[in-house]
């Protein structure tokens, strides 16, 4: 818990000084998309539940064959279990690894003010939070056993413990954490290419916890599902905002200034009509 303390700290910091006193990705900001998130599922439509589905669906689907992969992974040892990929993979999710990103583009955007930047670090800041929320939240609920504990894929304990990480399996809070920082990363972005080997890091996540037996991997899935939903949520708030406001103070603005000779008797001129609404 105390990573996402720091993260929240370092967002006041960042997004409630002077330095960021502009109109777009405040602390303000952040406090009024946090309420439109928390009431988004009301809002919710057909698709919206669809889509929760097609995400959600694969990862419960898996929990059929959490055991035999689970086996298959434990037959060799674990003699890869220190390997630089299988490292680097939980290195990349875990909790300290948003804190990381949104105070290294936070930093760059305050030395240079770079909007870009800014926006990164806003949104990696944004969408860890939320997903830390809901991620232990969940575990809390659901209180799925570990496998290392080696007492099934089917042992739950909802409600039991609050501390205890040995029932937190569900949903993998490094999957969660991985998927945030690509999908957030992929979007901001352009070349399809990078978009799609930025989340490399990510798939080494889920791997790196079935490989190391924290997590079963119907757990990696779901919480890589969630972080891709709330990274891709926190994004398309943004872009929405964006488009809306580029197109009122570019377009929106020309099309609303009218300029008019005006001869009468001898004077010659030019009437500049604005329309303010």
């Amino acid at each position: 818990m105390r990573q996402k303390f720091l993260v929240i700290i370092l967002f006041i910091f960042l997004y409630g000084t002077p330095l960021f006193a502009q109109n777009k990705y405040t602390f303000s900001q952040f406090a009024s998309e946090t309420v439109d998130f928390i009431e988004q599922p009301l809002k919710w439509d057909g698709n919206d539940y669809l889509k929760l589905g097609l995400i959600t669906v694969p990862g419960c689907l898996s929990m059929f064959v959490d055991q035999p992969i689970r086996d298959a992974v434990l037959r060799d040892n674990q003699k890869y279990y220190k390997s630089v990929p299988i490292e680097f993979g939980r290195i990349y999710g875990e909790l300290y690894s948003p804190i990381v990103f949104f105070t290294g583009f936070g930093i760059y955007s305050v030395i240079t003010g770079d909007i870009k930047a800014r926006k990164i670090a806003y949104e990696i800041g944004q969408a860890s939070l939320y997903a830390g929320g809901i991620n232990y939240i969940l575990k809390v609920a659901l209180g799925r056993a570990r496998p290392n504990l080696n007492m099934g894929n089917g042992t739950y304990r909802p409600f039991t413990s609050f501390t205890n990480g040995d029932y937190h399996s569900m949903p993998g809070g490094h999957s969660t954490a991985a998927f945030v920082i690509s999908t957030v990363l992929s979007r901001n972005v352009n070349p399809v290419w990078l978009k799609i080997l930025i989340y490399a890091p990510a798939v080494l996540t889920m791997t790196s916890r079935v490989y190391q037996d924290w997590h079963w991997t119907s757990d990696c899935l779901i919480g890589a599902a969630f972080g891709y939903y709330i990274g891709s949520w926190v994004v398309d708030k943004h872009e929405k905002v964006d488009k809306s406001y580029n197109k009122d103070t570019k377009h929106g603005l020309l099309e609303r200034i009218h300029l008019q000779p005006n001869i009468t008797g001898d004077f010659y001129g030019l009437n500049l009509n604005i329309q303010l609404l």
